[in-house]
């Protein structure tokens, strides 16, 4: 059986009708992961901390009725998970307001979680999902402390993915460039937001995204560019692949849309499918997650899709 880890942080959504509602960009892609591939022998692991309160043991019950393997997460007693409140303007686009400075996730690493360490130290067709949110909750010791496990996880067989997401005020002038390079380093498949990757680099040519990650060494880079075909190339191929055409009205929130993207794709890429049909399933995912609110839609919403996926 196939085993793949998303490690980061998920949230608790504030939001006026009182629902319980959460997020967070990896939890968000473990769980659609988990939805599209029940039959196809992957066991999708979600590696987090989180409080000993009242909300962090809902969400845990909530991952494992979704099917996410929460063996890799921690509890920490006299810490929370973190929290967000949003606001959604006419065209589905959000903004945010986040209470997470303290948040048990940002002591993952710190507190020595077995079950992870086990992971990475035996990896047996087996994949590492992270993001560049990931990184920046996480502090300079312990991110290299996870660099240096992610190179013996690789030359045991491991595989690496990664999102680059990036959000500037969560890093409040650490070196992110540094750590950006060092994951891109590592990474077997990159999914490179274009956006970002130009404030990252402080380069807004699209060239300059293609030629960083072959010196990078990424085998398989997925650039997304919202609304636009994605640009996947794989070293010695370079293509694109169109999103799924919606109305304007159609487009209710775009909070995960890169995220079930990535589940998407996954979901058809880890088992041999070529990266032209794996992206055209990312964009499948994503086109419906964005015609409903919040970052997680209810399973009945895209019940369809998923036979199409397995």
């Amino acid at each position: 059986m196939k085993t793949l880890v998303c490690f980061g942080e998920c949230m608790m959504e504030d939001h006026a009708d009182g629902l319980f509602r959460f997020g967070g960009d990896t939890l968000n892609t473990a769980l659609y992961l988990t939805r599209l591939t029940m039959s196809n022998q992957l066991a999708v692991g979600y590696a987090t901390a989180l409080g000993s309160d009242h909300d962090s043991s809902l969400l845990i019950a909530q991952w494992k009725k979704e099917g996410i393997d929460t063996r890799y997460v921690t509890q920490i007693v006299d810490r929370m998970p973190g929290r967000y409140r949003i606001k959604t303007d006419r065209f589905g686009e959000r903004s945010f307001v986040y209470q997470r400075d303290d948040s048990a996730a940002r002591y993952y690493l710190g507190a020595y979680p077995g079950a992870f360490e086990q992971f990475l130290k035996y990896p047996v067709d087996s994949y590492f999902y992270f993001s560049g949110i990931s990184l920046a909750i996480t502090n300079e010791q312990d991110r290299a402390s996870l660099f240096s496990a992610l190179e013996q996880f690789k030359s045991h067989g491991g595989k690496v993915i990664f999102d680059n997401n990036f959000r500037p005020l969560l890093w409040k002038g650490k070196d992110y460039l540094t750590a950006y390079k060092q994951a891109m380093s590592l990474a077997d498949i990159a999914f490179l937001t274009d956006e970002d990757e130009f404030s990252i680099y402080n380069d807004s040519s699209f060239q300059g995204i293609i030629e960083r990650a072959l010196q990078y060494g990424t085998r398989e880079t997925i650039i997304k560019q919202g609304a636009q075909a994605c640009v996947v190339f794989d070293g010695d191929n370079c293509f694109e692949v169109p999103t799924v055409l919606l109305k304007a009205e159609q487009i209710v929130d775009t909070c995960a849309a890169g995220d079930a993207f990535a589940a998407g794709y996954l979901s058809k890429r880890l088992f041999g499918e070529s990266i032209e049909v794996s992206a055209q399933q990312g964009h499948q995912l994503a086109a419906r997650v964005i015609q409903f609110p919040g970052a997680i839609i209810d399973r009945q919403s895209m019940s369809d899709l998923m036979p199409n996926f397995n």
